[in-house]
């Protein structure tokens, strides 16, 4: 990681968990947080790690995951410019839950334990943004594991796709691919059961490779 940079209101207010912050507010923030760089594959918490600090991510992506004993990996979900990770542990004081990895170059800024806990008690906004990021996850969670009980490969990859989706000039686009391999972690499927599904996705017009990006045609279906 490279030395801290200087972090000023103008970043905080454009984070959406401080946004509801005026400006003496950020002030006095902006004193605890620590900006950083990290590069492509760095490991910035690892599960069962103590807990000391809530990130938050200004550009980048990255990936939640948690891995057994023989090393096989599940990717919770993909992180990505406004969201935060780390906070439950900082609420329940417990160690990490789970590992988050970079998938590329990324920003993030970070503040202590400590910090966290007085900016919390200080202010009902703060409060509530990091209640709602919660049960954001939670949403998440119940919908991921109703589609591994209730969907076939076919209507995971699917579901998952227009979920990664952007609306890009009408139209519903991947930009940021993830490999096929992370799709099956995600989705709990085989890599080849993943490329198997993303070619007959293509053969049937369902999505169409443009450059880099994806784009998905109002033909993709959830199959069940």
């Amino acid at each position: 990681m490279s030395q801290p940079a200087i972090v000023s209101n103008t970043l905080l207010h454009n984070v959406p968990l401080f946004s509801g912050l005026d400006d003496e507010q950020l002030s006095v923030l902006a004193r605890t947080i620590v900006r950083k760089s990290v590069g492509r594959n760095a490991r910035i918490i690892g599960a069962g790690d103590p807990t000391d600090s809530l990130y938050i991510v200004i550009n980048g992506r990255l990936k939640v995951l948690m891995s057994d004993e023989q090393g096989r990996e599940v990717i919770l979900s993909i992180l990505g410019p406004g969201e935060f990770f780390g906070e439950m542990g900082l609420l329940d004081d417990s160690p990490r839950s789970a590992t988050v990895v970079s998938l590329e170059p990324c920003e993030l800024l970070t503040i202590s334990k400590t910090d966290f806990k007085r900016r919390l008690a200080e202010n009902s906004d703060l409060s509530l943004m990091v209640m709602r990021g919660l049960v954001k996850r939670l949403r998440e969670a119940d919908q991921k594991i109703g589609s591994l009980a209730l969907m076939d490969v076919y209507g995971r990859v699917a579901r998952l796709l227009l979920e990664m989706a952007e609306d890009v000039e009408g139209e519903k686009v991947v930009v940021k691919k993830m490999s096929k391999q992370d799709i099956a972690k995600m989705i709990g499927a085989s890599r080849e059961m993943v490329s198997r599904v993303m070619k007959d996705l293509q053969l049937s017009g369902s999505i169409v490779q443009r450059g880099r990006s994806l784009v998905l045609r109002k033909n993709i279906v959830l199959a069940d």
